[in-house]
């Protein structure tokens, strides 16, 4: 109930809000690239998977998600230490559009997930969701 209150406080300060929360399995491991001072950000691609049945020919279509995840310094570090590829883990973050020039001269756009809070799913001693 407290969550909930804070929330509103929030929207009613600010009247926005650029929240995510997803649950999903990480597509490799993840990228450390270090910067001057001690800085890093650590990358990956997570997949979440959605599931329903066709009504017309009653098979079940699979749908798969990849969302780009960025993690900063020391989260980045110890995310990077404690999972794999192929690990379930639960993330909540906020949503950055941002572009860049491509090899070709153009101008691409990427939509990534800023990370604040990460949750190791996966345990390890016999891979099953704790």
């Amino acid at each position: 109930m407290k969550d909930n209150v804070s929330l509103r406080k929030i929207l009613i300060m600010n009247g926005t809000l650029n929240k995510v929360m997803l649950i999903g399995r990480l597509g490799n491991d993840i990228k450390l690239t270090y910067f001057e001072k001690d800085s890093c950000i650590g990358q990956v691609s997570l997949a979440t998977d959605e599931s329903y049945t066709d009504k017309n020919t009653q098979e079940k279509v699979e749908n798969t998600q990849w969302h780009n995840l960025v993690f900063s310094n020391k989260l980045a570090e110890t995310t990077a230490k404690y999972v794999k590829k192929g690990d379930l883990i639960y993330v909540e973050g906020k949503l950055r559009t941002r572009q860049y020039k491509a090899q070709d001269n153009s101008l691409r756009y990427v939509t990534e997930i800023i990370v604040i809070d990460v949750k190791f799913l996966t345990s390890k001693n016999n891979g099953a969701v704790s």
